[in-house]
């Protein structure tokens, strides 16, 4: 494996908070960044890779149930009680 070598300039806060990090996982600070910028490259993956939309995950139900009042998301009456035990 080819590696190479980068510098990389933190504030007092992050060099500290780097060290408490590499003390809590055993590690040195090379590694801790290899951690990191591969957890940041995966976080930041194509969106195939991400979750899928709320209507994605229940599009399935929806126009399933009949019944209720037609306006429910339009009528502040609805809501006058929401949230109230």
């Amino acid at each position: 494996m080819t590696t190479a070598a980068i510098s990389l300039k933190i504030d007092a806060s992050l060099q500290t908070l780097l060290a408490q990090l590499c003390a809590k996982h055993g590690t040195g600070k090379s590694e801790l960044m290899r951690r990191a910028l591969l957890a940041f490259a995966q976080s930041s993956a194509e969106p195939a890779h991400r979750p899928a939309s709320a209507l994605a995950m229940v599009g399935d139900l929806v126009g399933k149930f009949e019944g209720g009042p037609s306006d429910l998301a339009s009528n502040p009456e609805h809501l006058a009680d929401f949230g109230r035990v």
